[in-house]
Parts: C-alpha cells; sequence; structure tokens
C-alpha cells in the first residue's frame, strides 16, 4: 500500500498545520483522527475561520444560549468560544508537542484585527489571551503590520509564541525576523530561557498570484515583446517570493547573531505557508504545495486542500530548487510595470480589512442569535 504523502513531509523536514478550527472537528473525533492518520501536527485559524465555524454551524447553539442567557456580550461570547475550541485543539495535540520536545504541536488564537494598528493594544490582548489559554504549545496570532513589529518583539522577550500573520513581502518579513530575534536577545540579556519561545512567520501566497496574474493576462492579451515576459511570471510571483524568503531564513539561521541564541536553546523562527488553497481553477489543486516542501517550515492547508495532497501529492524536497531562478522572477516585475513592494503593502491593508470584516460580522451574527435567545427566554 502507497504511503500516505502527508506522512512523507514529516521526514523532509516539514509540518502540516489545518487551516480550519471546528468544534465538531473535535468532538467527532475527526481532528483526532488526522492526527493518527495524516501526521498533521497544528491548527491555525483566524477571524475568518471562527465566523464561518460559529456563524454557519449548529455546533456552539447551546453555548451561544447558555453564555447569552449569562448576560456575556457578542464580543465575550465569541473570546469564551475561541478560548474553548483552541484550549481543546492545543489538548489534543499536547502529545505531538511533547514528542517534538517543544518544537510543533501549536494551535493559534488571533488578537482582534480591529487592533492591527495598536502595538500597545495587540500586546495586552495577547497576553490576555495567553493568560487564559494557560498552555504551552499555542501561539497568538500577531498581524505583520508596521504597529504589529514592536508588539511582536515585546511578546516574544516576554516568553509568549507568536504566530506572525498576514505577512506578505520580503522586507516586511527581514523586519519581522529582526524583531523575533530582538525579543529572544532581551529575553536572554534578562536571563531569562529561550529555550521554550517558539514563532512562525506566516506567508500569505495565493493571494499575491490573485492580485497580480490579472495584470499578467492584460498583458498577455495585448501580445507584443511584454507577453512573453507576462507568460513567464504568471502565477509565479508568490511561490518565488516564498523561495527567496527561505533564502533570507537559511541566511538568518546561519547567522551569528541566530548562532549565539541557538547555543542557549533558542529555536528558529519558521516560515509557514498560508493562504495555500488555490484561487485559479487552471492550476492544479496542489500548488502552493508542492514546490515548497523543505527543512523547518510548515504548511497550512484547507481542509480541501489537505485531502487533495493525501490523494495525489508528490512529496520531494523542492523549496530549495533554482533560487536564482526564484530571484530572476521577481528581478522582471519592474519591466511590466510591477511594483512588488506596493502590492503586498496592498494585499496587508486588504488582509487586515477582510479580517475586520469577518470579526464585525461574525458579532452581528453572534448579536441576532442572542437577541433572539434572550427574547424567547422572556415569553
Amino acid at each position: 500500500m502507497a504511503q500516505n504523502p502527508l506522512l512523507a513531509l514529516e521526514a523532509l523536514g516539514q509540518s502540516v498545520w489545518l487551516d480550519l478550527i471546528r468544534r465538531g472537528m473535535l468532538a467527532s473525533g475527526e481532528l483526532a483522527r488526522l492526527v493518527a492518520d495524516d501526521g498533521l501536527s497544528g491548527v491555525t485559524a483566524n477571524p475568518s475561520i471562527f465566523d464561518k465555524a460559529i456563524g454557519e454551524s449548529h455546533d456552539y447553539d447551546d453555548a451561544v444560549a447558555a453564555l447569552s442567557r449569562k448576560g456575556a456580550s457578542p464580543l465575550e461570547i465569541y473570546e469564551t468560544l475561541a478560548i474553548e475550541d483552541v484550549r481543546a485543539a492545543a489538548d489534543l495535540f499536547r502529545s505531538v508537542h511533547d514528542r517534538t520536545g517543544g518544537a510543533d504541536g501549536f494551535v493559534s488564537l488571533e488578537v482582534s484585527p480591529l487592533l492591527a494598528r495598536d502595538t500597545a493594544g495587540t500586546v495586552a490582548e495577547a497576553r490576555r489571551f495567553w493568560a487564559a489559554l494557560d498552555r504551552p504549545n499555542v501561539m497568538i496570532k500577531v498581524p505583520a503590520t508596521r504597529e504589529g513589529i514592536p508588539a511582536v518583539r515585546q511578546l516574544i522577550g516576554e516568553g509568549i509564541n507568536v504566530n506572525v500573520t498576514l505577512l506578505f513581502g520580503l522586507d516586511r518579513y527581514r523586519e519581522i525576523a529582526d524583531a523575533y530575534l530582538g525579543g529572544l536577545e532581551e529575553r536572554a540579556g534578562r536571563k531569562g530561557a529561550v529555550d521554550r519561545v517558539a514563532s512562525v512567520a506566516s506567508f500569505f501566497l495565493s493571494r499575491i498570484d490573485v492580485l497580480l496574474d490579472p495584470t499578467f493576462e492584460r498583458i498577455m492579451r495585448e501580445g507584443g515583446p511584454r507577453a512573453e515576459t507576462a507568460a513567464a511570471l504568471h502565477g509565479q510571483v508568490a511561490i518565488a517570493s516564498a523561495r527567496m524568503a527561505y533564502q533570507i531564513y537559511k541566511d538568518l539561521r546561519a547567522g551569528d547573531r541566530f548562532r549565539r541564541l541557538a547555543a542557549a536553546g533558542a529555536r528558529p523562527q519558521r516560515l509557514l505557508w498560508a493562504s495555500t488553497s488555490t484561487k485559479n481553477p487552471a492550476y492544479p489543486d496542489v500548488v502552493y504545495v508542492e514546490p515548497l516542501i523543505g527543512p523547518e517550515t510548515v504548511n497550512t492547508l484547507p481542509l480541501d486542500t489537505l485531502n487533495a495532497y493525501r490523494d495525489h501529492g508528490r512529496p520531494a524536497a523542492r523549496l530549495d530548487e533554482d533560487p536564482a531562478g526564484a530571484r530572476r522572477v521577481l528581478a522582471r516585475l519592474p519591466d511590466l510595470g510591477v511594483d512588488l513592494a506596493a502590492a503586498t503593502a496592498q494585499l496587508e491593508r486588504e488582509g487586515v480589512e477582510k479580517f475586520d470584516d469577518a470579526l464585525r460580522h461574525l458579532l452581528q451574527t453572534l448579536e441576532e442569535r442572542r437577541r433572539t435567545i434572550l427574547a424567547g427566554a422572556r415569553r
């Protein structure tokens, strides 16, 4: 019987996390089966995922009703449900965490996206969630905004695990990596332990191609000398960005700054590939999985992509292939009038807005349910 391709990824140094959390998966044993059968070693979530999980299922009806009758606000209901789910999932993955010596088995909870431009607010909420979860194998998600950078440094310095999310650009990745190392250095300088502090830098991939591909397609339709360049870059920018990020990671990993920290037991901040579902139906359904397999990385997969990879994945270490080719892809963008830095800044703004909208929508849904429940109780 052929080996499950998902299980082969661990041997190649890549962890598979699920980009989904839902109470029904925990209660039914589905999530536990994915751990046992597919080697799943973590879970991550965001406001959009909780909006769908809570707003579009009946998994939470009893809990919402009970909290509503106790007088909880929509925000208090959401936070209570999310913390309960993340805590339960962390308990499920605790065996993975222990087996890997604290290197894996993480579950993430995101600070409110409404705080994305508020450093102090982000730090305060992250501290509050960390204390409420009270598990060593949780991560607090902090957006990679300009204001998020000092929050990452502060939280890492306090020994709080951080999943840096909504990361799109290479320059911003360098700043986030610097914040991680700076936080560890400050902690080590205070004689704090650094061997159990963990972090990932979550690169969002498919959204890059979704934004840029229409420009390439327009140029291809126009024909002329630029059409060939556009065809060569079509669907390639996200993967090239990820491969260049990995080269930056390797340089940081081998640098003196990290080596000094590693001597005290510090772990590298792993790169995590996010937004890995295929948005363009013309692309293979595992297009953001196959080329990006490499040591000390994480790929967080939506359930459909995970199922697709189990069915027809072809695991092999490809992430480090042809970095010069990836560099050429990014170098040719200006020839087509594409400013990658401006594009990734736009994606960051849009990403924050999408998560804002998802949280606001969820809170509105909970308010409507709360009112219905309380109105029924008064009859």
